[in-house]
């Protein structure tokens, strides 16, 4: 590979991606009800809560956030220490960071709606970013905690609260499934497993992304088995797809190897 060259406005960009990672925190204690705002769950009539559709996560499955905060402040402190973005990715963190305010605004507001365009959005760039990083190698076992592992973990998230985003959309616009709901969410835990099967072929057994999708899952399963609506088709559903990926990962890896890094 051609050696890397320093960005022409290194400072820039890297002064950037601070101010939106900061605002982006702010955004997420608001969301939380912290900073004076209405919590995410009680937001829009309730829509986003752990009682809302047989799709949405128990609330535990939330405290995953605060280790991708944690993770994305250390890529935001990591980027502050080289001057080039060779994997190409600042700005594409920067914009997964305006869309994830923008979607706690979003839904503060009550537009349930528009939170789908926003969070769909926001997994085409995490899905790009995370293309980028299976495409290119990291400099070192730091970047690649940093960079691959809170990207994989963003992603994987953000691809189960997608589907849970559009079940509360759905139901908010009076689509409720009908009289057999725990199939159609069974439908759509089957796709989340094809989705979580082929993005551990293609990253070659990204633990991170992985874990982030089973964690999510995971949370499904309990929110149906112990809260409501109750549904132990749809625990079931979340249990078996967590599973398959899980062996779809680990055997992925197994045939790639470790993570090459470059010195």
């Amino acid at each position: 590979m051609a050696p890397q060259t320093p960005d022409r406005s290194p400072r820039v960009r890297q002064a950037i991606v601070t101010v939106v990672y900061v605002v982006c925190v702010v955004a997420s204690f608001i969301g939380s009800g912290a900073l004076g705002g209405t919590p995410i769950a009680e937001a829009a009539d309730g829509l986003l809560s752990s009682e809302s559709t047989l799709l949405a996560p128990g609330s535990g499955a939330f405290s995953i956030w605060t280790v991708i905060y944690i993770g994305l402040g250390a890529y935001t402190v990591w980027q502050w220490t080289d001057a080039v973005d060779p994997r190409r990715i600042a700005w594409l963190v920067t914009a997964s960071l305006v869309l994830n305010a923008a979607w706690i605004f979003v839904v503060q507001a009550g537009v349930v709606l528009l939170s789908v365009v926003v969070i769909v959005v926001l997994l085409a760039v995490l899905a790009e970013t995370f293309r980028r990083l299976v495409t290119t190698r990291p400099r070192g076992r730091v970047e690649a905690v940093v960079a691959d592992g809170t990207m994989g973990l963003y992603l994987g998230w953000v691809c189960v609260a997608t589907c849970a985003n559009i079940a509360a959309a759905l139901y908010g616009a009076g689509v409720d499934g009908g009289t057999t709901p725990q199939w159609w969410a069974v439908a759509v835990l089957a796709v989340v497993a094809a989705v979580g099967v082929a993005i551990a072929v293609y990253g070659r057994g990204r633990l991170a992304v992985a874990a982030a999708i089973v964690w999510g899952l995971g949370w499904i399963a309990q929110a149906r088995l112990e809260g409501i609506p109750a549904s132990t088709a749809t625990a079931l559903a979340a249990v078996a797809a967590a599973v398959v990926i899980a062996f779809a990962t680990a055997a992925a890896r197994l045939r790639a190897g470790p993570m090459p890094v470059r010195s």
